[in-house]
Parts: structure tokens; C-alpha cells; sequence
């Protein structure tokens, strides 16, 4: 079926950033692309107003000849080189913000290099994409500020491994089949993502659900009503027992000297530290907060006589 200027024209009005005029003229990679950094960072998505009368023609064209006299091997794209790294740089950035799995940087900016090099009519070979982004993580580390030298190692081992698609003969895939791919390519770029950022998320939510908690333990203490808001038992309030809980959240014995206790207390907070413990969040809050209380009931008492 021929391809019509005019609906290229309303899809990229309606759904440029997401590719919806790609998906219409056949460029499922663009498309896909499109999808995963809305439009080309916004950028690509207003560049494609004035290519579409050339990719209409090529939709519907025989689509049997190369640009550029029909060579086997495409000539090089600053631009497409520019669009490699910032696909690259841009996914394995959010990967390594969302997942705390080491291969996840060099795999997402791999992945953001090979689909910005499939764009249009060129692709590249993904092994060699892949190799380059797991030797150049070896270099520069597998975290997300290591994305960009990444890609641009991933880049250069694309534009060096290009070469064209194979012409297309028989009527490719429908366009639910197509679909399909899309969706499933989508989630498995952008699912882990959003499923880390998700949990973040959650973690803030309850944070905030526990500011009442929290406002309520401040002024317990601030009015001498013990410290409150912790995992105490409720008969820890008389001295005696309140002191054996604290000596056992800091792992003291009864009695250990105020080097010991200062000692435990630094070495456990680093440990418990919120900071150091984002994948347990909540149950670092919850010791941390402990640990700050049982500090409080041993060394209070001790500096109290000197103030």
C-alpha cells in the first residue's frame, strides 16, 4: 500500500516523539529509537518534519538501489557517530542510576549505539558493538558516569563494523507482528529502568509516611519521655533493662567502657548508614535509628554529670 505525505505529516504531529510516522513508513528501528528518548531528546523529532518527503518517496519507491552510487559499505556519518553516542550515553546513564547490576552500563550504551546505528538503512554488526562497550567498561568502570567513553568506544567499533540492510524482497511482517516486536523491545529496554525507579520511589513514599512517626519520637525526646519511634520494648524504660537493649543493639557486653561503645557506634553506622543501603532502605532506617537511640542511652548519662 502506498504511503501518503499527508498521514506522515498528522503522525508526526500527533505522535512524533514517539515514532508513530516511523512505524507508519516501515523504519521500525527510528521508530523504537524514538520511543526510548521521546523523539530524539525533541531534537530529532522536529529534524524528521523535513525528511519525510525523501522517506515517503523511499517507502515507496522499488527501494532497490544505495544512496550514494550502491557500494557495500555506507559512507561515514558525523552525525550518525553524534547520535550513536548520545543513544549510548543516554541509556547506560539511566542504567546505571536504576539497577546495581555491573554489566548493566557497557550492555544498556551498547544497546543505545546498535539502535541508533540500525536507523534507516544501515545497521552494524552487534557483536563486535557489544565486545567494544564490555572491553572499554573494563577501562573505565561499569557505573554511570562511565556511559560516554563507553559509547564512544561502542561508536567507533559501529562506524567501523557498518554496512548496509539487506534489501527487502517479498512484503515484510504485518503491522500487528511489527507492533509486537516493539512493545516487547520497549520493555526490555525501558522495564528495569522503570521498575528501579519505581522502587525509589516507593522508598520516598514511605519515607514520607513516617515523618509522623519521626515528628512524634522528636518530641518525646524533647520532652524527656525516652527516646520512642524504635523497635523498644516497652519495659526498656526502666533503667536497667533499657541500658541491657542498648549494650545489645551496639553488640557491647553490660558494662564495656565509652571507647567500645563510641568504637561499635561508629563502625555500625557506617554499616547501616541509609546511604550505604539503598536496596534496604527501610530496614537501614530502622537500624540506623536504633543505633543512634542506644548511643544516646549510654553516652547521655555519662556526659550529663559534666554538663
Amino acid at each position: 500500500m502506498a504511503k501518503r505525505l499527508l498521514v506522515a505529516y498528522g503522525l508526526w504531529a500527533l505522535g512524533g516523539p514517539l515514532g508513530l510516522h516511523h512505524v507508519y513508513l516501515g523504519r521500525d528501528s527510528q521508530a523504537l529509537l524514538w520511543l526510548v528518548t521521546l523523539g530524539g531528546f525533541g531534537a530529532g523529532w522536529l529534524c524528521d518534519l523535513w525528511l519525510l518527503p525523501g522517506w515517503v518517496a523511499a517507502a515507496n519507491g522499488a527501494g532497490g538501489q544505495r544512496p550514494g552510487g550502491g557500494g557495500d559499505t555506507p559512507a561515514r556519518s558525523p552525525l550518525r557517530f553524534a547520535g550513536q553516542v548520545a543513544a549510548g550515553t543516554y541509556l547506560g546513564v539511566l542504567a546505571g542510576l536504576g539497577l546495581r547490576w555491573a554489566p548493566a552500563v557497557p550492555l544498556a550504551s551498547a544497546l543505545g549505539v546498535q539502535l541508533a546505528a540500525s536507523v534507516g538503512d544501515q545497521t552494524a554488526d552487534a557483536r563486535r558493538v557489544l565486545a567494544a562497550a564490555f572491553l572499554a567498561a573494563l577501562l573505565f568502570g561499569g557505573r554511570a558516569p562511565a556511559a560516554l567513553p563507553i559509547s564512544l568506544v561502542a561508536a567507533a567499533a559501529a562506524q567501523r563494523h557498518r554496512r548496509y540492510k539487506p534489501l527487502r524482497g517479498a512484503p515484510g511482517p504485518g503491522l500487528g507482528v511489527r507492533l509486537c516486536r516493539l512493545a516487547l523491545a520497549y520493555l526490555a529496554l525501558a522495564g528495569p529502568v522503570a521498575y528501579a525507579a519505581l522502587g525509589r520511589a516507593a522508598g520516598i513514599a514511605a519515607a514520607v509516611l513516617r515523618l509522623p512517626q519521626r515528628a512524634g519520637s522528636l518530641l518525646a525526646r524533647t520532652l524527656g519521655l525516652g527516646a520512642g519511634g524504635s523497635a523498644v520494648p516497652p519495659d526498656a524504660f526502666a533503667p536497667g533493662p533499657r541500658q541491657q537493649w542498648a549494650y545489645q543493639v551496639l553488640g557491647l557486653t553490660a558494662g564495656s567502657s565509652a571507647e567500645d561503645v563510641h568504637r561499635s557506634y561508629r563502625e555500625l553506622v557506617k554499616v547501616w548508614h541509609p546511604d550505604h543501603n539503598r536496596h534496604r532502605a527501610e530496614e537501614a532506617e530502622r537500624r540506623f535509628i536504633e543505633l543512634q537511640e542506644a548511643y544516646e542511652v549510654l553516652v547521655g548519662p555519662r556526659k550529663a554529670p559534666a554538663a
